[in-house]
């Protein structure tokens, strides 16, 4: 990553995607006039929903920017919106919802290609908890955040096949010739509690 981000720095991204949904809800536009001057660099981001409706929590939105396309505080502002009203798996998030709904913010390192010569090598290749995966082949992608291998408690060939389910292929496609596998870290920001202190986990330097 071209810069580090402290739990500071990221407690105000989080804040800020729980400020740009309620914004959404009232028709206006969070303000980052205030906004700590590293996250005006350019980063690849994504924004998390899980709800706490029921037992467990559930996933609830997720969208984001994989590569760097904009500057970091207005990504966070565009993508929790998104993940907020525009995931196509989810209803748009209630305005009653929002105080149930914990937010998480990965920022990420730009993708690199896996060069390998012998594609049964990825798996040693991918670092559970720390690499995150973009799996490629033809029109077809698919993105798996560093912690999702971890929540589910998948192995290296678990997370590769899981990713290719992600980007609508077959689960063995990640072995097949033409298959392109990145990876990227993240460092990860996230509420305790909805709209509360705020952890960090993920990448350190």
């Amino acid at each position: 990553m071209a810069f580090d981000l402290t739990l500071e720095e990221g407690t105000y991204l989080v804040k800020l995607a729980r400020r740009s949904i309620e914004a959404k809800f009232d028709g206006g536009e969070a303000d980052i006039s205030d906004a700590p001057k590293v996250t005006r660099q350019e980063c690849g981001v994504f924004v998390t929903l899980n709800s706490l409706k029921g037992t467990g929590g559930t996933l609830r939105g997720c969208i984001g920017y994989p590569t760097p396309v904009q500057p970091l505080v207005d990504a966070v502002r565009e993508v929790a919106q998104a993940a907020a009203f525009d995931d196509p798996r989810f209803p748009e998030l209630r305005r009653d919802e929002l105080p149930i709904t914990l937010i998480e913010v990965s920022v990420l390192t730009p993708p690199e290609i896996i060069n390998v010569v012998k594609p049964d090598q990825y798996p040693n290749m991918v670092r559970i908890g720390v690499d995150g995966l973009i799996v490629k082949k033809g029109f077809r992608s698919g993105l798996l955040l560093p912690q999702v291998a971890l929540e589910w408690s998948w192995d290296p060939e678990k997370f590769l096949s899981q990713c290719c389910i992600k980007a609508g292929l077959p689960q063995d496609s990640w072995l097949l010739k033409g298959t392109e596998i990145s990876r990227f870290q993240a460092i990860i920001f996230t509420e305790i509690i909805p709209g509360g202190d705020i952890v960090r986990e993920g990448l350190d330097h």
